[in-house]
């Protein structure tokens, strides 16, 4: 008996120092590839190829805004695309109302009212929830070749939807994705904090991925998507709580590319609550994940329209999200055969820890932040770098608890439930300065 204890107690510590190294290899993985996409972003040629056109035979467009109880931010979004420096009669604006019980529906109609050739409401009273499946219901009932799709929060400059546009010249692009730009950055600090993570994720790593011809993600906040590829691809699914996310896969494994517009800004408001926040990544991370099990066989197996590299950084930005309940396997199981006494893993604890600290968090690594707020030129913001690790902390068990049960066992019976993520701008459009 003793001898089958001892045996059992062995095989134990072989399996945990495996998993440890497994966990160690992949936080090494990622680390590298931060360091690349810094290194590209700092050093190499940058790619962007679209933004000198500006007198074209622009394409009809129409430009979607999902709304579900939106009406502290759907006029100023509405009131900023009417102000688009786009050709009017190419360029419809609708609203896609999905059963909101506030004044949102009011809103819109009066300034439909106002401009019945530009505005084309479109009123959900029914159907699945969601706002896959609201662009799903409305895409079907509004022109253009073009869909641009903005968040309710969203204000678009005057000339971003031309920047969003010209990529569609290129016969081969299917989808864009411009800048997000958080707009409520002096409320507090967890809106100072993720006004450095959007910078990490979209100075660095979006126009990394632009610059390698990776795989930049199309975006169903600030992007647009040609009609023809969409529906080569299937249309919008309504299965899915990332649906930018999952579109980006498709139009991948379909062979369409997706363009990045690194000086296209859009303005959004972010969270100003950890727990609107938490919420808010919770979900992000339960749709990411959902797509991560859908696309990683389907993207190893197309060796066709996909590159290696591609398929490569394909699988790494799937994984993004799984790292977190990872890492912190890989931090039980180093504590764990430390005090079981199997060998002085002492380093190993600390190299896991300040690598965790160096590149997980919401799409943005510690040094990618850095890099970001010097490439902007605000080099003040360099300051609260620090207090990034508490942020990443909150994301990393934020990101655990929603998606540990499903990554374990992705084909539960439970459902997908969408949590609208709280507004907090006022009638002038600034934070409540709560």
């Amino acid at each position: 008996m003793a001898m089958v204890l001892h045996f059992l107690a062995r095989f134990a510590i072989l399996l945990m120092t495996v998993g440890l190294a497994a966990v160690v290899v992949l936080v090494c993985v990622y680390t590298v590839r931060h360091y690349w996409f810094t290194v590209n972003r700092l050093f190499a040629s940058q790619r962007h190829p679209y933004l000198d056109v500006q007198t074209a035979d622009w394409p009809t467009v129409a430009v979607l805004i999902p709304a579900h109880n939106e009406e502290a931010v759907i006029a100023h979004a509405i009131e900023a695309l009417l102000e688009a420096d786009y050709p009017h009669d190419r360029m419809v604006i609708v609203p896609v109302d999905d059963r909101s019980t506030d004044r949102t529906r009011e809103l819109v109609a009066e300034l439909a009212a106002r401009h019945p050739e530009r505005i084309r409401p479109f009123y959900r009273d029914s159907g699945k929830a969601g706002k896959a499946a609201a662009l799903k219901d409305a895409t079907g009932q509004v022109p253009g070749e073009i869909l641009l799709v903005f968040d309710a929060d969203y204000i678009p400059g005057t000339g971003l939807v031309k920047q969003l546009v010209a990529p569609f010249f290129d016969p081969e692009v299917g989808a864009t994705m411009g800048r997000v730009v958080p707009v409520n950055v002096g409320i507090n600090l967890l809106t100072r904090l993720l006004d450095l993570e959007r910078a990490g994720g979209y100075q660095v790593d979006q126009q990394a991925r632009m610059n390698m011809q990776l795989v930049p993600q199309f975006g169903g906040t600030v992007g647009g998507v040609r009609r023809r590829a969409l529906e080569s691809v299937g249309g919008w699914r309504d299965d899915t709580l990332t649906e930018d996310t999952e579109l980006t896969y498709r139009l991948l494994l379909g062979g369409w590319q997706t363009v990045y517009q690194n000086r296209s800004e859009c303005y959004e408001e972010v969270p100003e609550l950890w727990r609107v926040r938490q919420r808010q990544i919770q979900r992000w991370a339960r749709g990411h994940n959902g797509v991560m099990w859908r696309y990683a066989v389907p993207l190893l197996r197309n060796r066709g329209r996909v590159t290696r590299a591609q398929q490569l950084d394909g699988l790494l930005l799937l994984g993004v999200f799984a790292m977190a309940p990872l890492l912190i396997l890989g931090w039980a199981l180093a504590l764990g055969l430390l005090y079981a006494g199997a060998s002085p893993l002492h380093g190993v604890v600390a190299i896991l820890a300040l690598a965790g600290y160096s590149t997980l968090g919401n799409y943005a690594a510690f040094f990618q932040v850095a890099t970001a707020a010097r490439l902007d030129g605000t080099h003040g913001r360099i300051r609260l770098l620090p207090f990034l690790s508490f942020g990443f902390l909150v994301s990393l068990l934020s990101v655990s608890r929603a998606i540990l049960p499903r990554t374990l066992w992705p084909f539960g019976r439970r459902g997908l439930v969408w949590h609208k993520t709280q507004r907090f701008r006022n009638g002038n459009g600034n934070g409540n300065g709560h």
